[in-house]
This record gives structure tokens, C-alpha cells and sequence, in this order.
């Protein structure tokens, strides 16, 4: 008696806390995921840095031995200012002393990155008068950035995504959620083409230097915002047309950034993944609920009907298939045809 009055609390008490269980797993699904991580990173990039420090070890044992005269001190004081120099990306190859990191397309295309997050880390202000300008200017911008791409989002979905699952439910009576997923991939397909596949088989070959799997990765991260630096077109020697090749590059990563808005923001409205996101989300208390009717008593009639507006169009987003009523047509010699 007593062990299935403890079961029965026991589950009682998982149920209650459901939400809590489901974040738990989460959270450690994530750390095991960055484990994850850090050991593939570790394994296969570790040969390759122990090989390149090798290799670096024999060249400037090479160069000592062929220039007697230089001290190693002198060969290393040298080098902490070539590679001080290359962390601000300037570089001292005789081949890269024409390109200017700070003229108005390079400059350009560096406050599309600080805006839109990117932040390659190939060009930095030297300055501390720029490092100034850098942090207010990113302050403001950044806000201002996310409010101009959430903005263009919201008006594209209403005719990529919202517009044609309607039609599509009304015209043929498809069920809405199964257009939805369809459309969802659909768009994503078209995007990774147009905004990867094609981008990295023309950088492939503007770019020199690299294949198709080095533009691909530079397409990837440049678009998902991570922006390692470590590819960066447009810097190559003797780059031809760099100015317009560099203002193409900044509309491309503009129009990326916006496209993978649209993806995402058309996969997040998907009712399976809403439904999925809630498991994970503490569920309001009655207070909570309190305060949002007091919140909502003090809204403007015109506020209550765009949210009754919404909520007719969830419910119609909602519904399976579309029910059609039947029409009756009158002859003109009074039969009915149905």
C-alpha cells in the first residue's frame, strides 16, 4: 500500500514538473553536444597543429643556419611584429602592400560585418579612437540591424510563405500543416542553392586558391554568422575589380542574412516545432495569466481586434482541411441541379 502510494506521488510529481525534466535533459544534451565537439575538434585537428608547429621548427632552424649573422633573439623580436601586424591585418609580404584595409569599399564591407555580427576578425581598428567609434557605433547599429532584417522577414513571409499556404489550402483543400512543412522545405532547399551551392562554385573560381569546399565553408560561415576569418575573399594578390568585387560581397552576405531569417522564422511557425519548444518552456502560473488580462484590459480597441485577427488566423492555420459548403444552383425552368 504504502509502495504504490509513493509510485503514484512519484509520478504525480514528474507530471507536475514535466517541464522541468524535459529542460534538464536539454541542458545536458547540450554539454554532452559540446563534449561532443571538442573531442571530433580535438582528434582531428591536433595532428595537423602538431605538424605545422614541426614544420615551422625546421624552417627557422634552416634560416638561423643559412643567415649566421642574425641572432635568433633578433629573428624573434622581428617576427612578434610581423605576426602583431598580421593580428591587425596589415601584412608586410611585398604582394599585399596594395591592398588597403581601410578605404571605403574595405571599410564598408567591415561595418557589415560588425553589424550584421559576422566579425571575420581579419581587419580591426588600429586606433583608439576607432576601437571607440567601433563599440558606439555597434551599440546602436546591431539593435538597429536586427529591427531592419526582422522588419524585411515580416513583410517577405506574408508573400513567400503565409499568402501561398493559404491559397494552396483554399484552392485545393491540402491540409495547412502539411503545406506548411512541404513549403518549409521547399524554401530551404532554394536557399542552400541559390545562397550556397551557386556562391561557392563562383567563389571557387574568383577566388584562386580555393576549391569548392573551402567556398562552401566560407558560405556557411560567413552566413550563419560565425565568422572564424580565416577565408576572406577579396584579399588575394592583384585582386581584379576589388572594389565592386568587395561591394558585391557585402550584398551578398545582406541578402544571405536575410534569407536565412526567412528559413528560419518559416520553420520556427511550423506547429510541430512550436508544440516541441513548449515542452522545454516553464508554463505560466496563474498570477502570470492575472497579469496578462490585466495587461490586455488596458489595450485600445484596435490592439483587442489585431489580436482577435491573429487568433482567427491560428485557429484557421489549425484546422486540417477546409470545408466547403455545397452549392445549389437553380435552373431556369425551377429544377434544382446540385
Amino acid at each position: 500500500m504504502l509502495q504504490s502510494l509513493s509510485s503514484n506521488s512519484c509520478v504525480k510529481l514528474i507530471r507536475k514538473n514535466k517541464s522541468t525534466w524535459y529542460f534538464t535533459f536539454l541542458l545536458l544534451g547540450y554539454l554532452l553536444y559540446l563534449i561532443f565537439g571538442a573531442l571530433v575538434f580535438s582528434s582531428v585537428e591536433l595532428p595537423y597543429e602538431e605538424l605545422l608547429r614541426e614544420e615551422l621548427r625546421n624552417v627557422k632552424k634552416q634560416f638561423l643556419q643559412d643567415n649566421e649573422c642574425l641572432s635568433e633573439s633578433k629573428l624573434e623580436e622581428f617576427l612578434e611584429k610581423v605576426l602583431e601586424a598580421s593580428n591587425y591585418g596589415v601584412s608586410v609580404l611585398s604582394n599585399a602592400s596594395g591592398n588597403w584595409n581601410w578605404d571605403f569599399t574595405s571599410a564598408l564591407f567591415f561595418a557589415s560585418t560588425v553589424l550584421s555580427t559576422t566579425g571575420y576578425g581579419h581587419t580591426v581598428p588600429l586606433s583608439d579612437g576607432g576601437k571607440a567609434f567601433c563599440i558606439i557605433y555597434s551599440l546602436i547599429g546591431i539593435p538597429f540591424t536586427l529591427l531592419f532584417l526582422s522588419a524585411i522577414v515580416q513583410r517577405i513571409m506574408v508573400y513567400i510563405t503565409r499568402r501561398p499556404i493559404i491559397y494552396i489550402h483554399t484552392r485545393w483543400g491540402f491540409s495547412k500543416q502539411t503545406i506548411a512543412i512541404v513549403h518549409a522545405v521547399g524554401l530551404g532547399i532554394i536557399v542552400v542553392t541559390c545562397f550556397f551551392f551557386i556562391p561557392a562554385a563562383i567563389f571557387s573560381v574568383l577566388e584562386g586558391n580555393w576549391n569548392f569546399l573551402e567556398s562552401f565553408y566560407f558560405c556557411f560561415i560567413s552566413l550563419s554568422t560565425i565568422g572564424l576569418g580565416d577565408y576572406v575573399p577579396g584579399e588575394g594578390y592583384n585582386q581584379k575589380f576589388r572594389e565592386l568585387y568587395k561591394i558585391g560581397i557585402t550584398c551578398y552576405l545582406m541578402l544571405g542574412l536575410i534569407a536565412m531569417l526567412l528559413v528560419l522564422e518559416t520553420f520556427c511557425e511550423l506547429q510541430q516545432l512550436k508544440k516541441f519548444r513548449k515542452m522545454f518552456y516553464v508554463k505560466k502560473s496563474k498570477g502570470d495569466d492575472q497579469l496578462c488580462i490585466m495587461e490586455h484590459d488596458q489595450l485600445s480597441f484596435s490592439s483587442i481586434s489585431d489580436q482577435a485577427a491573429v487568433l482567427k488566423e491560428d485557429q484557421k492555420l489549425n484546422e486540417p482541411f477546409m470545408s466547403v459548403p455545397p452549392v445549389t444552383y437553380y435552373a431556369t425552368d425551377g429544377s434544382i441541379n446540385g
